[in-house]
């Protein structure tokens, strides 16, 4: 199991930035893939970006072009950088681990709130 733990969220005016950072408890070698979900309220689950143990990315259309998602191994973390915030990207944001066999890993969230 590996622990994660997200920063960086808060309150940003439209067109603003932040960067998420999950930081984890284990190397992020090996793993499947690395991403980050979000949750606004009343609404499900989403996959916002996802990077591969190869490097690929891929993002929900709703970002493309304004979120970049990055990994930094010998930090064990994790990066959303966000540009160009919609007051439509507030929810919270969740890191996760995809151990592939082995299961998956969720972070505890951070807000983010985009006001306009």
């Amino acid at each position: 199991q590996v622990h994660l733990v997200e920063s960086g969220g808060g309150l940003v005016q439209a067109g603003g930035s932040l960067r998420l950072s999950c930081a984890a408890s284990a190397s992020i070698f090996g793993i499947n893939a690395m991403g980050w979900y979000r949750q606004a309220p009343g609404k499900q689950r989403e996959l916002v970006a996802r990077i591969t143990s190869g490097g690929s990315t891929n993002y929900a259309d709703s970002v493309k072009g304004r979120f970049t998602i990055s990994e930094d191994h010998a930090n064990r973390t994790v990066y959303l950088h966000m540009n160009s915030l919609k007051p439509e990207d507030t929810a919270v944001y969740y890191c996760h681990a995809d151990r592939g066999y082995y299961g998956g890993d969720w972070g505890q969230g951070t807000q983010v709130t985009v006001s306009a």
